[in-house]
């Protein structure tokens, strides 16, 4: 292959097309083409215009092969911006036609630079909003926490800005610090971060960066801060753009980008850096207000917690007076739930010992055992400490506390910080609350105050239950007071009562008993006129059955003489029972020994019915509490009704004997008696023949009885039932079985106060 062999010539175009660069307006073909904005055409390179016979690519072209070249002008509004050369390696004229079609591919590469340049212009936008968007969206979801946005504004700033490396810092205090970095390597990261913190004021662009403005560094060979030169070697830049972070004219941080090579940024890269810092700030902004908002949302929060505690307290207060435990309770939880406080304990000082009475944390199991630590208040004890200087008692780390000595308790439960505020009343100290914390450390201020608060409504509830209970026990007095003297005015009443109707039952008797006496003594004096009479007819002499009619009819006369002379008898027995039953007494009312009044009623009435009767018989049985003691009665009194009762008794099995004269019946009386405290319990019982159910409603009424004519009044149990409960204010009750038993059960009070120390009317 020849040195004019077209494949060779083409090589030698290609190696000559790479020479240097072609100045525009320069004496060379492209240049020409685009000073004169026009298409050229040379048909021969080896036939020139003398114009163009000089010109320096003429030696170049011809060495390359070209024969036939033609340039033309790529035009944008009008304007050349660039050439387009063809040539041939032969002589071969480019027609009109090849000309034109020249010029019409120049103006489509005008359209495809417009379209590539349109496109990355685009693409840059683009890519900026995508980074702004994306910082925009770390603002929002990371308003609490600006680290974030951070590391989001040094990564885009890399990418976007073409730089080596991105590093954010924040001024604080004074310091520049450390932010956010994109990593090189450990070790030149390294050398970053022990770089910071340092003073801002030490930072070489600090006085150009507080106005402002941004700085550039286009090469840091030629700074004279050694450390910035040192800096920049160990993590390999060799320029810099500066942005401040400025918040109302004060920088509160920096962006700094780096590059490899020495220069300076364009300036829309400087653009974009200052979009980012302005995105920095809102972000430390929003984060700032956030935080305020946070705060004041706390703050909030814990007052209306603390708010919703205290009116709970209130209302647990209100709703239980009586009830000091439940609101104590209330409060050791409240307070340690507001204050965040790992246990609390509420204690009180009773007998000079300071005693644990409510307690909230995760050991109630062992408070039985902090119960049995109570002793003296003493300094060795943060609650002691509160009620013997009448003052709060504040310590971060009870182990490092030298008074503290409550090790049993403390090694028990593990608390370290402690809070006792003592409860005052009328400036004394009457206890304390106490809180405590696993880990050491204050309380703050605030809950501090509010155990204080807390403190104060436990001394109220502790007053008002006090309070309280002096207003019970008062009103338990006059309650009793009241009702002594009501029982006192009801007994007066009854005695007046009974006075009036004991003198009227008295007039009544009285009244009655004379004419009775003079029925019951000419009944008696006409029957034995009667006799007399038949002694005087005995020796006359009657016609037919004169005599025997004259017999039946003064034997009819005498008998109904002696009815009359009968119901007289028991006329006379029920008038001298009124007249009983109705004077007025003169015994005393003395203490007396139950037990020895019973055993002598029953040796009375015993006596009394054997003398009556000697074939009467019945069993004794004895049951006396030997602790029944005395009580204070009228004896007279309550022997009468003990006699009634146990006549009642001798009545009821003598006749339930004589009614089963051959089943083998054994008649038995028991007599008891039992120590109830403030009362004694006497019982009367016998196995005779009962009471009916009807018989048993009545018993107590006046002139009542079940008795024959002669044997009974009806007044024993009436009287009976007035003095054991008018006259001494106890209880008299029955309970029986028809044909099995009946038994009386009689409650006195130990002692009485009787309207007057005489009985009165019965």
């Amino acid at each position: 292959m020849g040195p004019d062999h077209p494949r060779r010539r083409q090589r030698a175009a290609h190696r000559h097309r790479g020479y240097g660069r072609t100045g525009i307006g320069a004496r060379n073909l492209p240049g020409t083409v685009v000073r004169e904005n026009r298409q050229i055409h040379a048909p021969d390179l080896e036939n020139l215009d003398p114009e163009m016979a000089d010109w320096p690519g003429l030696l170049v072209a011809r060495a390359s092969g070209t024969r036939t070249v033609a340039g033309t002008p790529l035009r944008r509004e009008g304007k050349a911006i660039g050439a387009l050369i063809v040539y041939r390696d032969q002589f071969a004229p480019f027609t009109a036609e090849e000309l034109a079609l020249q010029q019409s591919f120049a103006d489509q590469a005008v359209i495809a630079i417009e379209n590539a340049r349109l496109f990355n212009e685009t693409r840059e936008a683009l890519e900026r909003q995508t980074a702004t968007a994306d910082i925009l969206k770390v603002i929002a979801s990371s308003p609490s926490d600006v680290q974030p946005v951070f590391e989001a504004i040094a990564t885009n700033s890399k990418q976007l800005v073409g730089g080596f490396s991105t590093a954010v810092f924040r001024f604080v205090d004074g310091m520049a610090r450390l932010a956010a970095y994109t990593p090189i390597s450990p070790a030149a990261d390294e050398v970053l971060k022990a770089s910071f913190p340092r003073p801002v004021a030490e930072l070489q662009f600090f006085d150009l960066a507080k106005g402002g403005q941004v700085v550039q560094e286009a090469d840091t060979e030629n700074n004279p801060d050694g450390r910035l030169k040192e800096l920049a070697r160990a993590r390999g830049f060799r320029s810099a753009l500066l942005s401040p972070l400025m918040n109302k004219e004060t920088p509160i941080g920096l962006i700094v980008v780096t590059r490899k090579e020495p220069g300076t940024f364009p300036a829309h890269h400087v653009q974009l850096l200052q979009t980012f810092a302005d995105q920095a700030v809102i972000a430390i902004e929003n984060v700032r207000l956030f935080d305020e908002v946070q705060a004041k949302t706390r703050d909030l929060s814990e007052s209306l917690q603390q708010q919703t505690a205290t009116a709970d307290v209130l209302k647990v207060i209100s709703r239980s007076a009586f009830d000091l435990q439940s609101v104590l309770d209330t409060l050791v939880t409240s307070a340690s739930t507001l204050c965040s406080a790992d246990q609390g304990m509420l204690l009180l000082f009773e007998g000079g010992v300071l005693k644990p009475h409510s307690y909230f944390g995760p050991h109630p199991e062992k408070f039985e055992f902090r119960k049995s630590l109570a002793a003296a208040p003493h300094c060795g004890n943060l609650s002691g400490r509160a009620v013997l200087d009448g003052q709060i008692a504040h310590v971060a780390d009870v182990l490092i506390d030298p008074e503290f000595t409550n090790n049993s308790w403390q090694e028990l439960t593990g608390f370290r910080a402690m809070l006792a505020v003592p409860l005052m009343r009328q400036g004394q100290p009457i206890g304390a609350m106490a809180l405590s914390r696993t880990m050491p450390g204050l309380f703050a201020d605030r809950q501090i105050e509010l155990v204080t608060t807390f403190a104060d409504q436990a001394v109220i509830a502790i007053e008002n239950v006090r309070l309280f209970d002096e207003v019970q026990q008062r009103t338990r007095e006059l309650a009793a007071s009241l009702e002594d003297l009501r029982t006192a005015q009801d007994r007066l009443i009854q005695t007046e009562k009974l006075a009036s109707l004991g003198q009227l039952t008295a007039g009544i008797a009285h009244e009655i008993k004379n004419p009775l006496n003079f029925v019951n003594n000419f009944a008696a004096l006409s029957a034995e006129l009667t006799d007399e009479l038949n002694d005087v007819l005995k020796p006359l002499a009657f016609a037919g059955k004169a005599r025997e009619e004259i017999d039946e009819l003064t034997g009819m006369l005498k008998d109904n003489l002696e009815k009359v002379v009968q119901h007289g008898k028991r006329a006379d027995s029920i008038v001298k029972n009124m007249l009983l039953h109705s004077r007025e007494g003169s015994g005393d009312h003395r203490p007396a020994d139950i037990n020895a009044l019973l055993d002598e009623s029953l040796n009375l009435a015993y006596h009394g019915a054997r003398a009556e009767k000697p074939a009467f018989n019945v069993t004794l049985q004895r049951d006396f509490d030997a602790n029944a003691g005395t009580i204070e009665v009228f004896p007279q009194e309550i022997t009468r009704v003990f006699l009634n009762l146990i006549a009642n008794g001798f009545y009821a099995v003598a006749k339930r004997k004589a009614e089963t004269a051959n089943s083998g019946f054994d008649p038995i009386l028991s007599a008891a008696t039992r120590n109830l405290g403030d009362t004694v319990e006497i019982r009367i019982r016998d196995n005779g023949t009962g009471i009916p159910t009807e018989v048993k409603d009545k018993m107590f009424n006046p002139f009542f009885t079940t008795k024959p004519a002669g044997e009974g009044t009806g007044l024993g149990l009436s009287m009976s039932h007035d003095i054991i409960v008018k006259q001494h204010g106890g209880s008299i009750d029955v309970e029986t079985a028809p044909g099995q038993f009946t038994e009386f059960k009689i409650v006195l009070p130990r002692t009485s106060n009787p309207s007057s120390r005489n009985r009165g009317q019965a």
